[in-house]
């Protein structure tokens, strides 16, 4: 098994296509590794080396994908979304203790003002629109002297290759660092499930910031020597024309993409003809079986469903692919790691039994950066502890049964509710707030949140929605506020998110 992600890049073979986009010639995988090496050079050039973050700022497209592989074979990357607003890029530059920024050149992005107020370096990235999709180099924006890196060279397999943050029920999102190992790990055991060859090409509608896009949609295709196809991002408007162009033989998405592509698939049906899928792939929450059935009778291909997570460099289990068995309301079996079920005093559980879903494999974070607290809770007798329930059939097919982690699941977008209470917390009016998921039909859940006001002050739901949407990406702001004059309270006298939505009849 590979250990780097410059060894994992190796496979692809020197004129085949790695890279293509919409209108763009592809970029062939000689020119990516040739542009892997020349962006370490020119990042340790400036000062920059192994395990030094770099936070990447670039929409969604083929820069962003080959400036993700670029960084993760050289320095630490740390992809962020260019949806989030100054305050949000302030928390996460800080947080990681950012070296540089990278971001599109001509980018109005908050970031560059947050970065400079931090004395984070910040890099254009300058598209070479003629040398194929995702030809790219770098200039800092800054004369600072030239200085060698501390650690300069192709990445090690223990250096930490991305790091990037998970929402959590505590004020704090948790830095999760994943090392090159882990990624080529993760990406060798995608390829595996998915049974990906050279011949293969993915058309990537996933978001870059991700791990989701970035190990399955990326990596995952690239380790096989096949051929990403790098949408701008998911628009459902779009997605028909560009199968047209990429001529995949499958895609990855979230459950409400694939809605969203069930409803138009109708009006397309002679391109769904033309190019045939081999599969299509879904996760990140989970999706109804009669999705399933139905997408898989429009496309004539089966969907293979998979459940991941941050912590396990996305994939932990997957249905596999035919003449193999696939249950719809499972995620399959281990693709990767090892999986059990933990009772809560850490005792392994018997096929059959409900508990905790816990892993262990080489695709598994060694640790939350920074935090033993987090640590000494998520790790039991060497197993990582998921934070998911679920119970595992004779076969060995794993069923979620529920989420014991408070997280808000919204279409994929996971919001820590207590980052958003924060935010209403700031609020001149408001005394109380706990925010908490509700039921959606498509998303699976929507942020909500229950509001006391102090004494004598008035304010509306949608005066409240505006505040927390200048302050946080559009994903995390509450559809529903209510306005109440007490939060409904536990025995114990404590606030409860679990169960808030059922209380106050929104469920």
């Amino acid at each position: 098994m590979r250990q780097t992600l410059f060894e994992l890049l190796s496979n692809g073979a020197e004129h085949a296509p790695a890279l293509s986009a919409p209108g763009r010639a592809p970029l062939s995988y000689g020119a990516l590794r040739h542009l892997i090496v020349a962006t370490r050079e020119q990042l340790n050039g400036l000062g920059i080396g192994r395990n030094d973050r770099v936070a990447i700022v670039v929409d969604n497209g083929p820069e962003m994908a080959a400036c993700f592989a670029a960084c993760a074979c050289a320095v630490t990357s740390a992809p962020l979304n260019a949806a989030y607003r100054a305050d949000e890029f302030r928390f996460y530059l800080e947080d990681l203790k950012a070296a540089a920024l990278i971001v599109s050149q001509g980018s109005a992005s908050p970031a560059i003002d947050v970065a400079q107020q931090l004395g984070v370096r910040v890099i254009d990235l300058i598209p070479q629109t003629d040398a194929g999709a995702g030809a790219f180099t770098l200039a800092a924006r800054d004369n600072a002297p030239a200085h060698a890196a501390a650690h300069p060279g192709p990445a090690q397999p223990d250096d930490v290759s991305m790091v990037l943050h998970t929402s959590g029920t505590t004020s704090r999102p948790k830095i999760v660092p994943l090392s090159q190992a882990n990624l080529c790990a993760s990406a060798q055991h995608i390829r595996s499930t998915l049974q990906l060859q050279a011949s293969d090409c993915g058309l990537n509608i996933m978001p870059l910031f991700h791990i989701h896009g970035l190990i399955a949609g990326v990596l995952a295709p690239l380790s096989a020597g096949s051929q990403v196809f790098c949408t701008p991002g998911f628009n459902a408007l779009k997605f028909f024309a560009w199968m047209d162009e990429a001529k995949p033989t499958w895609y990855t998405a979230v459950p409400t993409m694939h809605q969203t592509i069930l409803a138009r698939a109708s009006k397309n049906t002679e391109i769904i003809k033309r190019h045939p899928l081999r599969f299509l792939r879904s996760s990140s929450s989970s999706i109804p079986p009669q999705v399933i059935r139905e997408l898989e009778e429009v496309f004539g291909a089966p969907l293979i469903e998979s459940y991941g997570m941050t912590e396990a460099t996305h994939q932990m289990a997957s249905n596999p692919l035919p003449p193999a068995v696939r249950k719809p309301g499972s995620v399959g079996v281990a693709a990767g790691p090892e999986i059990a079920i933990m009772s809560e005093d850490g005792t392994l559980l018997p096929r059959g039994d409900t508990g905790e879903i816990v892993i262990r494999g080489p695709n598994v974070t060694a640790g939350y950066e920074s935090n033993p607290k987090a640590n000494a809770e998520a790790f039991t007798h060497g197993w990582f502890r998921t934070g998911d329930q679920g119970v595992m059939d004779p076969e060995g097919y794993l069923t979620i049964t529920g989420r014991l982690k408070e997280i808000i699941n919204r279409g994929g977008e996971k919001v820590s509710p207590r980052e958003v209470d924060e935010i209403l917390m700031d609020h001149a009016a408001v005394a109380q707030v706990v925010c908490f998921g509700m039921p959606h039909p498509k998303l699976g859940e929507e942020v909500a949140a229950a509001v006391v006001l102090r004494e004598g002050q008035q304010v509306t739901e949608r005066q409240l929605q505006d505040f927390v949407s200048a302050r946080a990406a559009d994903f995390k702001v509450p559809k529903r506020i209510l306005i109440l004059e007490e939060i409904p309270k536990g025995a114990t006298g404590k606030l409860q998110r679990i169960g808030l939505a059922q209380k106050l009849g929104l469920a």
